[in-house]
């Protein structure tokens, strides 16, 4: 091949390589635009008082589902903090999956837990359960024990125990603020169309918890957890918060959603072949109600309120990353034929075509990018100003991304108003452009392509490292309250 062909060639993949990152994040800036125009309206209509305290014995009851597997070291914490949230009625599911750490016991201890012969309706199926405690202390608690089977049969047994209407699933390290509940219920109040809602997930770590409260918010210490706060504040506030007001919402986070029961029935409950329960139940929501073409809405709602531990070190976030990527592809692949389909609407025509093109074979060819202009640029074949605008347009909008969701969250809930606090953050939002989004891009590519040519099968629950460092140390750790005195204001 000669070597003016090269330079065609070069040319021709650097113009593409160029016209994709440019689209990609066209589309996010869009979602941005959006998402601003979307708070600014919800932080006018929610401002004062949350709720007027003579409507809220109108708020229906939750059942809060906890699915765990070896959470031994943040399960009585997370569980303590759901005492002090500020909600009419509620119970609370732990579901243990066969947990191996003596979990169970701790929560048993804890909870003054005995076992109780409930009826057990399998509308269903899951792996066997074996048996259900209640709190001899606090009846609103109750453990169902059960045999292994991933995360999304434990979310399913809790599903076929919960008593009431409406279903909360959270994460065993997850800590909940007092208006948790009212905040997220809200929009079953506002439209009875809704089906699900959505809400924040912050970084826990480096904030300090006592008695299952957030005493402090505070930014994390370590330098990889600091990173995941700006990437968490940039999926949520403006990625989240973009697509809602098309009612194309795909993802509610697992570490805290809220579903009517029967609609989550109605679908066949959580999917347990697959590693992302979470986005594959919001899209089957979707796909069924837009097939029986009922009226819905799914929606997010963007105050802070969940808090939870992001992993500390590089494996367990590669682990994590993964795993989700993994998820993604097994939520979008089955139902690629909904893309511009009869009925399909702004799910069909935007959000599945995005997740398609833009998260899914995304990191493929970002990775494929970067490493083709920097091989093209060693060989000579493309010139050093073509490879710095590719640079500038692949890490500089990347930056200004970042430095956009940190003014929402000033322009919004303002949760860390030191001036310290926002230097680390703007600092971490421009440092994590080198090396910490390439490296997340690899990962993702990585779980691509091993899920395209399957030669290993990742566990559902993955393994994670959990720190528990936010929490007071145990031998301060106090008796939870009892739900039936009045907790603190």
């Amino acid at each position: 091949m000669s070597d003016a062909t090269w330079v065609q060639v070069s040319l021709y993949f650097q113009g593409l390589f160029l016209g994709y990152f440019l689209l990609i994040n066209a589309a996010y800036l869009s979602l941005n635009y959006i998402s601003l125009y979307a708070l600014v309206g919800y932080m006018r209509g929610h401002r004062a008082e949350y709720l007027p305290k003579s409507l809220r014995s109108y708020q229906p009851p939750v059942s809060i589902l906890i699915p765990a597997f070896n959470e031994r070291e943040t399960i009585v914490s997370s569980v303590s903090s759901l005492f002090n949230l500020n909600y009419p009625q509620f119970e609370i599911v732990i579901i243990n999956d066969g947990s191996t750490d003596g979990m169970v016991e701790e929560v048993m201890r804890a909870f003054q837990m005995v076992e109780f012969p409930e009826a057990y309706r399998q509308r269903i199926a899951t792996r066997p359960v074996t048996r259900v405690f209640a709190s001899a202390r606090f009846p609103q608690v109750r453990l169902v024990d059960k045999e292994n089977g991933g995360k999304a049969d434990a979310l399913n047994a809790g599903i076929n125990c919960a008593r009431y209407p409406i279903i909360c699933t959270m994460d065993a390290d997850c800590i909940l603020q007092q208006d948790s509940l009212h905040r997220v219920v809200r929009p079953f109040l506002e439209d009875p169309k809704t089906v699900a809602v959505g809400g924040v997930v912050r970084v826990l770590n480096g904030c300090t918890v006592r008695d299952g409260m957030l005493e402090k918010v505070e930014l994390p210490r370590k330098l990889l957890p600091l990173f995941q706060l700006v990437e968490y504040l940039r999926a949520f506030l403006f990625g989240r918060l973009g697509w809602s007001p098309l009612n194309a919402l795909m993802v509610i986070s697992g570490a805290f959603g809220v579903f009517y029961k029967e609609r989550m029935i109605a679908v066949g409950g959580y999917r347990t072949d697959t590693v992302g329960e979470d986005m594959d139940i919001v899209v089957r929501l979707h796909l069924n109600l837009r097939k029986e073409g009922r009226p819905y809405r799914i929606t997010f709602v963007p105050d802070p309120i969940c808090w939870t531990e992001v992993p500390a070190d590089l494996r367990s976030l590669r682990n994590q990353r993964m795993r989700w990527q993994r998820g993604l592809a097994e939520s979008v692949a089955p139902h690629l034929n909904f893309i511009g389909a009869h009925r399909s609407g702004t799910v069909g025509w935007l959000a599945l075509p995005f997740m398609l093109v833009f998260e899914l074979i995304g990191p493929l060819i970002e990775v494929f990018g970067y490493a083709a202009t920097i091989i093209l640029w060693a060989l000579d074949l493309i010139p050093l100003a073509s490879f710095l605008v590719f640079l500038f347009v692949s890490i500089g909008i990347g930056m200004l991304l970042s430095i956009n969701a940190l003014f929402l969250e000033e322009l919004s809930f303002h949760l860390y108003p030191k001036f310290r606090q926002q230097f680390r953050l703007a600092f971490a939002a421009l440092l994590e452009n080198f090396g910490y989004r390439q490296i997340n891009s690899v990962w993702r590519a990585w779980a691509m392509i091993k899920w395209l040519v399957p030669f290993t099968r990742q566990e559902q629950w993955g393994k994670i490292e959990r720190m528990g460092e936010w929490q007071r140390p145990k031998q301060d750790t106090a008796v939870p309250r009892d739900p039936k005195k009045p907790g603190p204001p």
